[in-house]
């Protein structure tokens, strides 16, 4: 087997930290290039191209992403699409002269439409009206997928699309407001522990139903992929298990130790009641996940704590 010399961009987000981990232990890989906005703008078209002019390698990572949780998304909608779209856009345009390098897009499962059918498959694709909190995000990565498959037709390149569910885990954004839910939960409870606060309030209802993804297995499933010659390109990846944003509020109360109580803001909308991915597909190629809810909420808890003073800064 003849091994890969894989990019990574976006190399000290959630994702990028979690893959520079996990391919870095691989078999299949002879170099790993870690890219950051520490060396590279990706908002400018020359130091990207630049960047892929020099590193050339077999396999492009693109986990480079403005992200953030249903208020950011609904509040910072203009930062989001512009900020997505230059990134995706300059990335795959500055690949078009390289038609031998694999790339692996990292998209999100709010490509879907809001009304899809439960669980959702990569079929539904384009087939409804996105859900309104976080359709500009959801439309700059739809972008992407049109992009890559537009110089695939064009020029020949192999790029496959990873959708992943609800991901969290070390190194995760754990700002109290722009977060995603677990992060946001796990550091605004940690706070109301350490305050002694009586009650904890929980944004909306927490009827919803939510499917969340350990940050290490979607790296691992990528490293399962990168050898990999597939006739599709778009794939979803994630748990097969859901849970109400109530019930997960509860295990995260367990795992914190938090003794208070918890209370719903119902005046913060919900979005999206049910979103739980059909990762059939990918199950059948030969991945399963292999870290439970409650194991991988102690591993993030356990970080949090363990670098909870840089966070701070």
């Amino acid at each position: 087997m003849n091994k890969l010399h894989v990019l990574v961009v976006g190399s000290t987000g959630l994702v990028g930290s979690s893959l520079t981990r996990v391919l870095s232990k691989s078999r299949k890989v002879s170099r790993l290039t870690p890219s950051s906005r520490k060396d590279t703008d990706l908002f400018d078209f020359n130091k990207t191209k630049k960047l892929i002019a020099q590193t050339k390698p077999d396999v492009l990572i693109i986990a480079a992403a403005k992200v953030g949780g249903i208020v950011a998304n609904n509040t910072l909608r203009t930062e989001f699409l512009l900020e997505n779209l230059k990134i995706n856009t300059n990335l795959l345009e500055a690949s078009i002269p390289y038609p031998d390098m694999k790339i692996i897009n990292l998209g999100s499962s709010c490509i879907y439409p809001l009304q899809a059918e439960n669980p959702i498959k990569e079929e539904y694709f384009m087939d409804g009206k996105l859900e309104p909190t976080n359709s500009p995000y959801a439309m700059a990565k739809l972008t992407a997928i049109e992009l890559g498959r537009s110089i695939n037709k064009q020029f020949g390149h192999q790029v496959l699309n990873l959708m992943p569910t609800n991901l969290y885990g070390p190194n995760d954004y754990f700002n109290f407001e722009h977060s995603h839910v677990i992060p946001g939960l796990l550091s605004r409870m940690h706070k109301a522990k350490i305050d002694n606060d009586e009650k904890f309030f929980i944004w909306g209802s927490g009827s919803p139903f939510r499917e969340f993804l350990y940050v290490d297995d979607l790296s691992n499933a990528i490293e399962f992929l990168l050898d990999k010659n597939l006739n599709i390109d778009l794939l979803n990846v994630g748990s097969g298990h859901e849970i109400t944003i109530k019930n997960l509020s509860e295990l995260i109360k367990k795992t914190i130790g938090y003794e208070g109580e918890l209370a719903f803001d119902k005046n913060i909308p919900d979005g999206n009641p049910r979103k739980l991915l059909d990762s059939k597909l990918i199950n059948k190629l030969g991945w399963k996940p292999a870290t439970t809810l409650e194991i991988g909420l102690k591993n993030t808890y356990d970080w949090f704590l363990e670098n909870f003073n840089s966070l701070k800064k």
